[in-house]
């Protein structure tokens, strides 16, 4: 089984950072990509950022885009959303999303259980 966890959510004012990281465990072999959703309370969830396992290419929408950064750590199968400049639109349960195969070459795409984000003064 693989599962993906993430953390770094919390309250933090207009203009604040954050840092959320969302760590995958469990029989994987690689990734093709991880990603990063948001959804606001009455909202439909979004897409907020991308980033290839292997090439590290990225893409970020363009709400985010020179505020938001995604990297990712390899060697802990690891993925992290810098958050700068945060404001109170940014408000919302923030989701990692991975894609990849295991071990045994079954391919998988899994959500972590999210970690909420709240901007507000």
């Amino acid at each position: 089984q693989v599962h993906l966890a993430e953390s770094g959510g919390g309250l933090v004012q207009p203009g604040g950072s954050l840092r959320l990281s969302c760590v995958a465990s469990g029989t994987i072999a690689s990734f093709y990509a991880m990603r990063w959703f948001r959804q606001a309370p009455a909202k439909e969830r979004e897409f907020v950022a991308s980033i290839t396992w292997t090439t590290s290419i990225t893409n970020v929408a363009d709400s985010v885009k020179g505020r938001f950064t995604i990297s990712r750590d390899r060697s802990k199968n690891t993925v992290y959303l810098q958050m700068n400049s945060l404001k109170p639109e940014d408000t919302a349960v923030y989701y990692c999303s991975a894609e990849g195969w295991t071990t045994t070459s079954a391919t998988f795409t899994i959500w972590g259980q999210g970690t909420q984000v709240t901007v507000s003064s």
